[in-house]
């Protein structure tokens, strides 16, 4: 039996794709250095705590999401479903991760007394939550689940690409939000216009996620990158839609 054809990847495609990690793993990486050389560390009982929260939402709301948003960049010629899959996996997985970091800022709060929801950051930090939230329930509920028909699906497949996008844009904004304030807290104006150490380490930290962010979106708003659609997809779709009025592999 002949085997399947594949379509070819853009020359450059690879070269950013490998860019984008090593940015993503290296501002993750430089998290865990500010928190460790300047913030004591990280710990669950003590006060501690608070630094559980920044370290998560690196990882899962930034560099997770990140790499759920390429899946259909990167994996060009594996079939549909398992690239929903994966797409759908690592969404969960970054909201899980998001979630402890969420839990762990309230409950420090609450043990130290501490208000909740006054700042800027907090509020866009919720709010990015529950869009998350909200775009992989409606995700998995039109593009997973199988109740949803195919004119559904085809009718939601733009808006999703468009909210999953301005939702990690806002993520990379709260982001910066809130380590501008954890500088601010600590250190104050005073000190942090004197170019603390700390200080530093932490504004290239806030310049490799607008980075991150930058060759994220780059990727995805260039249209020769797209997922290209598979000719026995096509065929597939077609029957599928007669018959269950199922999915269409149209890229994404």
């Amino acid at each position: 039996m002949e085997g399947r054809a594949t379509a070819s990847t853009p020359a450059a495609l690879p070269y950013y794709v490998a860019f984008s990690q090593l940015l993503g793993l290296t501002l993750v990486a430089m998290t865990g250095a500010w928190l460790g050389l300047y913030r004591g560390g990280i710990a669950w009982e003590s006060d501690l705590q608070f630094n559980v929260h920044p370290l998560c939402m690196a990882i899962g709301l930034i560099f997770l999401q990140g790499d759920a948003l390429l899946v259909y960049r990167v994996f060009r010629n594996e079939a549909k479903r398992t690239t929903k899959v994966l797409h759908g996996l690592l969404h969960v997985f970054a909201l899980i991760i998001a979630l402890v970091g969420l839990v762990a800022v309230f409950d420090y709060h609450r043990k130290k007394g501490y208000a909740d929801l006054y700042s800027l950051h907090s509020w866009c930090g919720i709010l990015v939550f529950v869009l998350y939230f909200v775009q992989w329930l409606v995700g998995f509920s039109f593009f997973l689940f199988p109740g949803a028909s195919f004119s559904l699906r085809s009718r939601y497949r733009a808006s999703h690409v468009f909210f999953g996008a301005t939702i990690f844009l806002l993520s990379v904004g709260t982001a910066l939000l809130g380590l501008k304030e954890a500088l601010l807290f600590k250190l104050g104006r005073a000190k942090y216009s004197l170019f603390e150490p700390e200080g530093v380490l932490a504004n290239v930290l806030g310049l490799l996620l607008a980075c991150f962010g930058g060759v994220v979106l780059y990727i995805l708003t260039r249209p020769d990158w797209k997922r290209p659609s598979q000719a026995e997809e096509q065929a597939l779709s077609m029957d599928f839609k007669t018959l269950t009025e199922g999915d269409s592999p149209s890229s994404q």
